[in-house]
């Protein structure tokens, strides 16, 4: 890994944007500090941003060189009136808001406590020629995790006494201040990524507690419609294709009636409103625009939700020109925009049979159907 591990891809989302997640979604969290290398500081509150997470509750701070030098800049970031705190890794995202709770809760009655799993395999002590000086009793014995929560004062108190010593975690320092660190027993699968295997393991977890593929927030389904009339000296633009044809069609943007149907589609899937409330004929930005930049924002919009294109279906409705000619261009062209592969884009035209406002060449218009999928989920 040449770069923080935090920072690496899961699931198709950097680690820490899960994890901050898990914390933004928490109920007992009021407040998020992130402290990452001070080279980090402006494009960690970039990445944070561009997945949602930001406001007055959430900041980015710089760390220092160590462990404990990097959550003691993160504790002078907070308010003095703030109680708990929790502290957690940035590369352990498979946490649950179950853990986050069960650990405030133990923080609120005993001062400390920190989230650990009973050692289960036999330990063996070492020697300095690599053979085995003695099995270690493992009773009693559990393996620390985080969150690791505390009262601020007690943390603070302890970064105090212990003055420049080294620690490799919150619960020490409180151990060498004599305050009681409470156990609350976390999760196997609450790992922390490290190696590269790791995030395969991590993946794996991810897909197994995923919804199934029936279930509400898995997968989303959506459909558009949009129709434009006909209109002299403009350029008919179809699925980001221009067609020869001695008319147009009359709008803000380039009209492109099927991609604009693809857009609603997709914003209908994730409750998000429609292409006139994200892109409004009144702003002049979108005047005369190319319409495959919306949907290449449209598609931008699902990914910050954690949502991919999975397929779509595209029926355009028109008598006149014939478009057979154009439409393998138009998978290609959209396929790109959405990012996913020509057989998850469908292209179909039909006429009404001379019924209707298309059937007396008034204009065109286009129906699509999307399936959306979660990132990382399996199809």
């Amino acid at each position: 890994m040449d770069h923080p591990k935090q920072y690496h891809i899961l699931a198709g989302i950097p680690i820490l944007i899960h994890t901050v997640r898990v914390f933004a979604s928490a109920s007992c969290i009021n407040r998020i500090v992130v402290v990452v290398p001070a080279d980090r500081v402006e494009s960690t509150t970039s990445l944070l941003a561009e997945h949602e997470l930001s406001g007055d509750t959430l900041q980015v701070v710089a760390g220092g060189r160590r462990r404990q030098d990097s959550v003691k800049a993160g504790l002078d970031s907070l308010d003095s009136d703030v109680d708990i705190v929790l502290v957690h890794d940035g590369a352990r995202p498979l946490l649950t808001d179950d853990l986050i709770s069960r650990c405030c809760a133990a923080a609120i009655q005993h001062g400390a406590a920190i989230a650990a799993v009973p050692v289960k395999d036999t330990l063996k002590k070492g020697g300095p020629d690599g053979c085995i000086l003695h099995t270690v009793d493992r009773k009693d014995l559990w393996q620390a995790q985080t969150p690791q929560a505390s009262r601020l004062s007690l943390l603070l108190a302890a970064y105090n006494l212990a003055g420049n010593k080294d620690v490799t975690d919150e619960a020490s320092l409180l151990e060498l201040s004599g305050t009681d660190v409470h156990l609350v027993e976390g999760s196997e699968t609450n790992i922390k990524i490290t190696r590269p295997d790791d995030l395969i393991i991590a993946e794996k977890i991810m897909q197994k507690n995923e919804p199934s593929q029936g279930s509400y927030g898995s997968i989303r389904i959506g459909h558009g419609y949009d129709a434009h009339r006909f209109a002299p000296d403009r350029e008919l633009v179809l699925g980001g294709v221009t067609i020869p044809y001695e008319m147009g069609l009359a709008g803000h943007s380039d009209a492109d009636v099927l991609t604009h149907a693809l857009c609603d589609a997709i914003l209908g899937a994730l409750g998000e409103g429609d292409i006139g409330f994200h892109f409004p004929d009144s702003d002049q930005e979108f005047s005369n625009i190319y319409s495959i930049k919306l949907l290449e924002k449209v598609v931008d919009i699902a990914w910050k939700r954690g949502f991919v294109l999975s397929n779509a279906d595209v029926t355009v409705v028109c008598e006149k020109p014939k478009l057979a000619p154009f439409i393998a261009k138009m998978r290609e062209i959209l396929s790109l925009a959405c990012g996913v592969t020509l057989d998850q884009i469908n292209v179909k035209a039909t006429t009404t049979e001379k019924m209707g406002f298309t059937g007396r060449m008034e204009g065109i218009s286009s129906h699509v159907v999307v399936l959306l999928a979660k990132e990382g989920s399996s199809k």
